[in-house]
């Protein structure tokens, strides 16, 4: 398989699971405060990845105080601030409204890379951005309410901020200019993660009864730490590397689809023809831009 179309898959793939963290997260955080279930997810993350990277690369790289500064930095977004925002959010808001802003990503992603990166989309890849945008819309213009019926302004703004977050995060990593393995970064920014979550996990554990946490609880973190923080991040960076930032972008629009996916086969929610246009959207966005 070309080089390219790899890194493709890559990115689908760690979307998908992304996507699949606004489920399990309104799982989770129904039973486990916020802090203390991340704390527990990175923990269990570390217990995977430390031995990889002992046995595949001999331990954590040797890297200039610059680039520890800029992994540091992406860790605080993408692994603390975006999941603090998103869980928060959840608790406020339904998985639906939570797919309307996590839509914006990929031009979030492309705004931002423009800006910065000096990464000036072709009339292609500003197409398929905004067939994937249009899809996802078009996925979550239903079915809004939040918990209880509501939808809270709140709860949306904080999703919004966790959007903000995860697409710094996402492109943080194509300004490093030191070589790392995608193990080796998804080590490293694990290890930042756990560093991010601790104090106040620590805090959170001695006022939580954790004999109480259901079976679902910990499968639930089991997933988190595995899945969506090992996996993703492997298929990430491995990914994110080879394409140009507003590609990577486009690939983010797969994350609300899967959202939208389990949440008909978990959360029971239903799917209709809007869900499945918006689908079609995406899926011709991606086409379109990984020709």
């Amino acid at each position: 398989m070309p080089k390219q179309y790899l890194a493709r898959l890559n990115l689908s793939l760690a979307m998908i699971l992304v996507g699949s963290s606004v489920v399990a997260g309104r799982i989770m955080v129904e039973e486990l405060p916020v802090y203390l279930a991340s704390a527990l997810r990175f923990a269990l993350a570390l217990a995977i990845l430390l031995p990889m990277l002992n046995a595949r690369e001999g331990g954590l790289p040797s890297l200039c105080r610059r680039t520890w500064l800029k992994l540091a930095v992406q860790s605080l977004c993408g692994s603390f601030l975006f999941t603090v925002f998103l869980l928060h959010g959840l608790t406020l808001t339904g998985p639906a409204s939570a797919g309307i802003i996590t839509s914006t990503t990929p031009a979030c992603m492309g705004l931002i890379a423009w800006l910065f990166l000096r990464d000036r989309p072709s009339r292609r890849v500003l197409l398929g951005i905004c067939l994937s945008v249009a899809g996802v819309l078009v996925i979550n213009l239903v079915g809004t309410a939040g918990p209880g019926g509501a939808n809270p302004v709140v709860g949306n703004l904080l999703v919004l901020a966790a959007v903000l977050f995860e697409s710094l995060f996402l492109l943080i990593r194509k300004t490093v200019p030191e070589p790392l393995s995608p193990l080796a970064a998804a080590t490293v920014i694990s290890l930042f993660g756990l560093a991010w979550f601790l104090p106040m996990g620590v805090v959170e554990a001695a006022r939580t009864d954790l004999a109480a946490i259901s079976a679902t609880g910990w499968l639930v973190i089991g997933y988190y730490g595995a899945f969506v923080t090992v996996l993703a991040y492997l298929f990430w960076f491995a990914g994110v590397t080879k394409v140009p930032p507003s590609t990577a972008g486009v690939f983010t629009a797969v994350m609300p689809v899967s959202a939208l996916v389990l949440s008909a086969l978990v959360l029971h929610e239903p799917v209709g023809w809007q869900q499945l246009t918006g689908c079609g959207c995406v899926l011709a966005g991606i086409v379109l831009i990984s020709r």
